[in-house]
């Protein structure tokens, strides 16, 4: 039944390709040609934050190597390049929420396994700040947590963390400026946190300071452990 009322919906609102935003057959999630756009990350990567290595002797990428985080461990579906890059911009700026069921899918085809390993209890997202949330009408972080939540049986809490400090874009400062940036951004709604095992989700990692600000409030209430799945993540070296 699930199957059929599918097919149904994407006969009358048919889906678009997560790489090129073409319109899809029924059924279909990428097209043929833009499959190999989508590069999934594949080792060697950083033991710590996932980033792709050009060395495979190599453990860590540069900023894991000298710098130490609050999360324990972090996963990347795609390699930020070509056809990703354009389908990050389009789900972020230009309401493509329906590409998060294909992001979705990767992630729980590559890191299912991980996920289950670490006995994940929870999915959270790392919030927007409100007035921005406001102005683009969703938060693309939650939109991504829901569709991994779906696929793996995992529930979401998107209200386990709010933003508190309306922070500038990441990609603009060095990194000083981006721990300096993100420092107190993050805080707790509740007092405590139910969950011991949280996994942290959102759209493109950079060098890890806002996962680490989002995973040390997360542990300051009570949390043990911390890892986080992302859609898109860079070269590590």
């Amino acid at each position: 039944m699930q199957r059929w009322m599918k097919t149904a919906v994407d006969y009358l609102f048919p889906p678009r390709c997560p790489v090129c935003d073409a319109l899809l057959a029924p059924g279909s999630e990428i097209c043929d040609g833009c499959e190999k756009e989508a590069v999934t990350v594949r080792e060697p990567v950083c033991a710590r934050c996932g980033k792709p290595l050009e060395n495979e002797r190599q453990e860590y990428c540069g900023d894991c190597a000298r710098k130490k985080h609050s999360y324990e461990q972090g996963k990347a579906v795609f390699v930020y390049r070509a056809g990703i890059k354009k389908s990050m911009y389009r789900f972020k700026y230009s309401n493509r929420r329906e590409y998060a069921r294909f992001y979705a899918r990767k992630a729980a085809l590559l890191y299912g396994g991980w996920i289950v390993r670490k006995h994940i209890e929870v999915i959270v997202p790392v919030p927007m700040y409100p007035k921005k949330k406001r102005r683009r009408g969703y938060n693309q972080a939650e939109v991504f947590a829901r569709a991994l939540g779906r696929e793996l049986g995992i529930p979401v809490e998107s209200g386990l963390l709010k933003r508190i400090r309306n922070t500038v874009p990441q990609k603009e400062l060095s990194d000083a400026q981006r721990q300096k940036n993100l420092k107190n951004a993050f805080q707790l709604v509740p007092d405590v946190v139910k969950y011991s095992h949280i996994l942290l989700v959102d759209d493109i990692y950079t060098t890890g300071s806002t996962m680490d600000e989002a995973a040390k409030a997360l542990l300051s209430g009570g949390a043990e452990r911390v890892c986080y799945v992302c859609i898109s993540i860079g070269a590590g070296f």
